[in-house]
């Protein structure tokens, strides 16, 4: 895709059960940054904010994400960026690049963190993202 698009951003404690398409969720509370994938698949993509993961700028108007989103776990396999609110569809990667990428960290170093394209995205059906939401919904509804 090499059209450009916009998104609206809001600010929210907890992600909420429901995404609308052109939403990015923003939760300062537990550094992550939701939305539904900008291609249409409806697949969510969760993006932890950290320093060795991703960045969410705010100008007081639009918000960016840095570095891109490669969503190579879709069967989409969607790769833009969110820059002011807009989307900036990037080049799409072969297998083998996605692949390459993912190359094992050294056994011993728990610190090395995972390679992006393993950490892009998360399939909501993934049972870590399903408890995480859970335990997230239950301290706002407080059970």
């Amino acid at each position: 895709m090499t059209d450009t698009r916009q998104v609206t951003h809001t600010f929210v404690d907890c992600i909420p059960e429901q995404l609308d398409q052109g939403v990015v969720y923003i939760s300062i509370r537990y550094a992550l940054v939701t939305h539904l994938c900008c291609c249409g698949c409806e697949c969510e993509v969760v993006t932890p904010l950290a320093p060795r993961e991703w960045k969410l700028t705010f100008d007081g108007a639009t918000v960016s994400l840095h570095p891109s989103i490669g969503n190579w776990s879709f069967p989409c396999k969607s790769h833009y960026w969110i820059r002011n609110n807009t989307v900036a569809w990037a080049r799409q990667w072969t297998d083998e690049e996605i692949s390459a990428s993912r190359g094992p960290a050294h056994p011993t170093d728990r610190t090395v963190r995972r390679k992006r394209p393993e950490t892009t995205t998360l399939p909501i059906s993934s049972k870590w993202w399903v408890a995480l939401r859970k335990r997230k919904r239950g301290r706002i509804q407080g059970t």
